[in-house]
């Protein structure tokens, strides 16, 4: 009778090992992913601050230029408004396409690494 309990006690505390071990996997793991996730959102974040600015003085270039050549800057600078704002509309209209699928595929693929699918292949 003691020899068993020996033995569930022993199979008891490989049990728990095994469990703390799988809990202390899936904490290194959530941790990557969010880790990967929050790089990954930073680098989108600056990337568009970056366009962003690129678009802003590419427009006030183009502003200035067009207002040159009609010998008018307050006319170019409306004439670029205008273009600018039927660019913010027609990228307001595809949002969908253009922004939000994309975003998710980024964060699925951050969150389900294609390592867990052999993982889960493997077993």
């Amino acid at each position: 009778m003691s020899e068993e309990f020996r033995k569930f006690e022993s199979l008891a505390e490989q049990l728990r090992a095994y469990v703390n071990t799988r809990v202390s996997q899936a904490k290194l793991s959530m941790a990557e992913k969010i880790s990967k996730l929050a790089a990954t959102m930073i680098a989108m974040l600056l990337s568009a601050l970056v366009f962003f600015l690129f678009f802003v003085l590419l427009a006030v270039a183009a502003a200035l230029l067009v207002g040159q050549w009609l010998n008018s800057l307050w006319l170019g600078f409306l004439i670029v408004a205008g273009f600018v704002l039927l660019t913010g509309l027609i990228i307001w209209l595809a949002k969908d396409r253009l922004i939000r699928i994309p975003i998710m595929n980024a964060l699925i693929e951050a969150l389900f690494d294609k390592d867990e699918e052999h993982e889960e292949d493997q077993k």
